[in-house]
């Protein structure tokens, strides 16, 4: 049953606290408190949709009506409110470890910095909640532009290369794969509007067509940085590490990934990709990409860097849970983005904590830190522990639905493909651990003068370190929404 609702328009509105930040742009604490209030608002609002969701409604607002066949319409499932609830969540505690971070490195224009994250979060809610492709792709690019002043933020050279390379891919996919493949799938359906069986199921095309369409969205939403379109992800790691944070860990990457499976289910559909034998490519792709990255990633001595492509090998893991086609991957790929979001947020959140405060980047020179930051390796390693996939923590409930729907397929490669990339990432993030706690310094005394972060920078850290122990007891927020999504899918 669809209800009729603005909440979801609000939901998108409220992170448009632009004005309020502008006019208290030269008080910092009234300029923060507009941003926490949005933030907190935000998150209730979207909160107070669970229920009708997990009743297997939907709730549908049209914003406008441009034609008779297409709309700028939002829609909320089950799927896009897990994913609009983490992001929104994440942001209450990203703008709190943004406060310690900024302030403790003086960075300049910081109400620049709040404005284009609050716009961000809006896009970001306006993609979860898309009712129809063309709703998606028009906050999808909203998003590529309101992001890139944030990854140019220091405004010196290597991060205007960054910036630029950043819109190449981001803007130069959308408009070259994205944009075209939805004109074609207009013109063969006569409609943009998401359905739960797939908009291409009752219409005869060309097994040829159906493929080139897949490639098209699967590399035109290079947000989701699969290879070869992921080079922009470990050169946007310039940006400060909120935006790195909250961005690249939790709500930029994860809109591609979001919005791939979301072409998969409701443009395709579950069984139109089963029929072309067109999941097969699908795992494939994902398989190289996550198997290539955590490679990579073993090289990599910046610490962000070794996180960036750590985070190009875990994006594929929710592509390759749609390609499975089982539920239990479905599942798996579903909860992948709100179990991974707090397990690399903790670890991006560690990496800029140890930048202010000691100014270290990369992880040869982080021998002995463990012992003057105590607190915050220990996050490090909890966050490490999750992202590999090992109990107590969240990342293994994610994973285990990973690996149960390869099993329930009798996709025993993509198993292997699963239990090689999870020792991958022991092997590139326990290293680290070891290198704190257990090497001494090359300089005796290097680290006697420094301690914890700022309170606004590890009071954050230790929220979603503690949360991904808290979602591996009670992941049920999360497993019910994906739950639902999936029920409603497979028509159960």
């Amino acid at each position: 049953m669809d209800i009729i609702s603005i909440k979801p328009f609000l939901a998108i509105l409220i992170s448009l606290s632009l004005p309020l930040l502008l006019v208290s742009s030269k008080t910092d604490n009234i300029r923060e408190a507009w941003t926490f209030t949005a933030a907190i608002i935000k998150f209730i609002i979207i909160i107070s949709m669970v229920p009708v969701i997990t009743g297997k409604s939907k709730i549908c607002w049209v914003i406008a009506e441009i034609t008779p066949s297409l709309s700028i319409k939002l829609e909320v499932t089950g799927f896009g409110l897990l994913f609009a609830i983490v992001s929104s969540f994440l942001w209450i505690i990203t703008s709190a470890y943004s406060i310690g971070y900024m302030r403790k490195l003086n960075e300049h224009s910081q109400t620049r910095y709040y404005c284009f994250f609050a716009l961000s979060i809006c896009f970001t809610t306006g993609v979860a909640f898309s009712g129809n492709l063309f709703t998606m792709y028009l906050f999808y690019e909203l998003l590529s532009f309101a992001t890139y002043p944030l990854v140019a933020h220091h405004q010196n050279e290597e991060s205007k290369k960054a910036g630029r390379k950043y819109l190449f891919y981001i803007v130069g996919s959308s408009i070259g794969l994205l944009l075209p493949a939805m004109i074609i799938i207009y013109s063969i359906t006569g409609s943009l509007e998401f359905t739960d069986t797939g908009m291409l199921i009752n219409h005869n095309i060309s097994p040829f067509l159906a493929k080139t369409l897949m490639l098209m969205f699967i590399f035109g939403f290079a947000k989701a940085a699969v290879m070869p379109s992921h080079s922009w992800l470990p050169a946007a790691m310039v940006a400060p590490t909120p935006v790195s944070a909250l961005l690249h860990a939790v709500a930029v990457v994860k809109v591609g990934a979001f919005c791939i499976v979301k072409v998969f289910i409701s443009v395709f559909g579950i069984n139109y990709l089963k029929l072309l034998d067109l999941n097969e490519i699908i795992c494939i792709i994902a398989a190289v990409t996550t198997i290539t990255a955590s490679l990579i990633a073993l090289s990599q001595d910046g610490l962000k860097r070794r996180l960036a492509f750590s985070t190009i090998g875990q994006l594929s893991y929710i592509i390759l849970g749609v390609g499975l086609l089982s539920k239990s991957a479905l599942t798996g790929s579903m909860l992948h983005i709100s179990m991974h979001a707090f397990g690399k947020i903790t670890l991006f959140f560690c990496a800029g904590a140890i930048f202010a405060t000691t100014g270290i980047k990369n992880i040869s020179q982080m021998q002995g830190i463990g012992r003057a930051m105590p607190i915050t390796m220990t996050a490090f390693l909890i966050g490490s522990l999750s992202i590999i996939g090992l109990p107590p923590f969240c990342g293994f409930i994610s994973k285990w639905h990973l690996v149960m729907g390869a099993v329930e397929e009798h996709q025993y490669i993509m198993l292997a493909v699963i239990l090689i990339s999870s020792l991958l990432n022991a092997a590139y993030f326990l290293p680290i651990i070891y290198t704190s706690f257990f090497l001494k310094p090359k300089v005796q005394g290097t680290f006697t003068e420094y301690r914890e972060a700022p309170a606004w920078c590890l009071v954050p850290l230790g929220i979603t370190a503690a949360s991904t122990f808290i979602l591996f007891i009670y992941p049920q927020p999360f497993y019910n929404l994906a739950q639902t999504a999936v029920q409603v899918i497979f028509g159960d």
